[in-house]
């Protein structure tokens, strides 16, 4: 409850002279107001920022129904909660802006991924088939440069 939320703060960091406390809600300056959204993590290949979505309804007055949209929000990941993965569901909490896309920052992980959840994210139910050196080489002509002409 040191930030004002109610999540868990999570352990000191190991190195305190390399961390980087200017963004860190937990044990840094970093204040955190506005709305809190939770979303699953779809995305880690950036340094320190995940990219986590949410589904929404939103209603359609037209045809008395509702629509599903979703959202994509990069948040900033603070040191003392790495390593998250594909698949975990995080809460995020609006900040001020950390970079040009950056205004939330990750505060919890409520729930981790399994193989289930992290299969069906990447759209892999069954591995792809290798290619064996023979199949690359069948058919292929080699391409004649203008230099050669």
């Amino acid at each position: 409850m040191a930030i004002g939320l109610d999540v868990e703060t999570p352990p000191e960091p190991e190195n305190p002279e390399e961390y980087d406390y200017e963004k860190c809600p937990f044990y840094g300056e970093l204040s955190v107001r506005g709305q809190i959204l939770e979303g699953t993590v779809i995305s880690t290949d950036m340094d320190k920022t995940v990219v986590v979505e949410r589904e929404y309804d939103v209603a359609v007055p037209k045809y008395d129904r509702q629509m599903k949209r979703r959202s994509r929000i990069p948040a900033h990941v603070p040191g003392v909660l790495e390593p998250l993965s594909v698949g975990d569901t995080v809460k995020i909490a609006e900040t001020r802006p950390l970079s040009k896309t950056k205004s939330h920052v990750v505060v919890e992980v409520t729930e981790e991924a399994t193989a289930e959840d992290i299969a069906e994210l990447t759209r892999q139910s069954e591995p792809d088939r290798e290619l064996s050196s023979g199949d690359v080489t069948e058919g292929a002509e080699p391409e004649a440069t203008q230099g050669d002409q």
